[in-house]
């Protein structure tokens, strides 16, 4: 008997329903694991910038307290608050990855909705809640984060 990888579909065409219902199983997993990310990405944002903005303000006291320490390296300062200023920019990262993140949970959540309304067929009312696939295929253009000017906090 020849193996077949492709789902075979049933006498009324629809998938199988226990084919189905582990597609959609996959898919919902999918969904919950990338919520989890975002939750993570969200934590670990709020983390750095309140780190960074413990870090500026102290970097600003001995900035302007460098007028009374002629020993202060101030250039060492100003490329340190660059430093993090470019630091900042890079957790705008966070906020791409959100809205790919979002944008990819729809897309599988209507796929799994699909799967569910192809196996097992349109509510007899017709009233099947779907998800509804985005329309857009990527809500970030951007794939790569470049230093720009940007004023911390």
């Amino acid at each position: 008997m020849p193996i077949n990888d492709e789902p075979q579909e049933g006498p009324t065409g629809l998938l199988p329903l226990l084919v189905a219902a582990d597609l959609q199983d996959h898919l919902l997993t999918a969904t919950n694991d990338l919520d989890r990310l975002q939750r993570l990405l969200a934590d670990a944002s709020e983390a750095l910038m309140g780190h960074f903005y413990t870090a500026n303000s102290h970097l600003s006291r001995l900035l302007h307290q460098g007028a009374a320490m002629p020993h202060l390296d101030s250039g060492a300062l100003h490329e340190a608050m660059q430093g993090l200023a470019g630091a900042v920019t890079a957790l705008q990262f966070q906020d791409m990855a959100s809205q790919l993140i979002a944008h990819t949970h729809r897309r599988l959540r209507a796929c799994a909705d699909q799967i569910a309304i192809e196996a097992m067929g349109q509510d007899p009312e017709g009233e099947a809640v779907a998800e509804e696939a985005p329309l857009r295929p990527n809500p970030v253009t951007q794939d790569e984060m470049d230093a720009g000017s940007i004023e911390l906090f």
